[in-house]
Parts: structure tokens; sequence; C-alpha cells
């Protein structure tokens, strides 16, 4: 059975946040800042109006985030989004494809 588009969306943002928190960090594992932020993240998605049409949280015309969770994720993406090709390649490569193809739908560029 296919995973929905919301499962694939928080594995992302799981491995990312991972990735962030033991490399960045240091930690072994998560710590209660980024624990905090990864189950803050399944909520927002869970509950996202745009169900399995969202697009990127950075295109969407609604921030859910509050601004410091926000600020958070930034921090997080900004870290490990470029880092996780090297950790992770079929999740990036498939997070790469999938965030064009939404976006293309909603002419976000």
């Amino acid at each position: 059975m296919a995973k929905s588009r919301i499962d694939k969306e928080k594995e992302t943002v799981e491995l990312m946040i991972r990735l962030y928190c033991r490399h960045k960090e240091k930690n072994a594992v998560l710590c209660n800042t980024c624990q905090d932020l990864l189950l803050y993240s399944f909520q927002r998605l869970e509950h996202c109006p745009f169900g399995e049409e969202k697009t990127t949280c950075q295109h969407c015309k609604i921030h859910c985030y509050n601004p410091h969770k926000r600020e958070l994720m930034r921090k997080v993406m900004k870290y490990s989004g470029p880092r996780v090709i090297l950790f992770h390649p079929k999740a990036a490569i498939r997070h790469i494809l999938h965030s064009r193809k939404r976006d293309k739908k909603t002419g976000k560029e």
C-alpha cells in the first residue's frame, strides 16, 4: 500500500530534524527542543487544510507554525537541506521532485 503524501512529508521532516540534532547540535538522541519541534511539525502536517494537495510549507499561503517554531524549522532546513542528500539521497531526491511538481501546479517557484 502506498504511503500518503503527509506520511512522506513526516518522514522527510523527521530525517531533517534528526540530522540537524545529531550533526549540528552533536546529540546522540533528539534533544527536548528537537523532539518538541518534531511532534509539533507532525501535528501541523496532520491538520494541514490542504491535505494531499499541499505545497511545500515554504510556499504555503497559510503559515500555520507559530513564529518561534517557524524560525526553528528554518534553521533545521537551512542546515539539513544541503546535507540530507549525503545521508538520505533517496528521500532527498523524492522530496525535491515532489516539491517541484506540487509547486509547479500552484505557480510557485
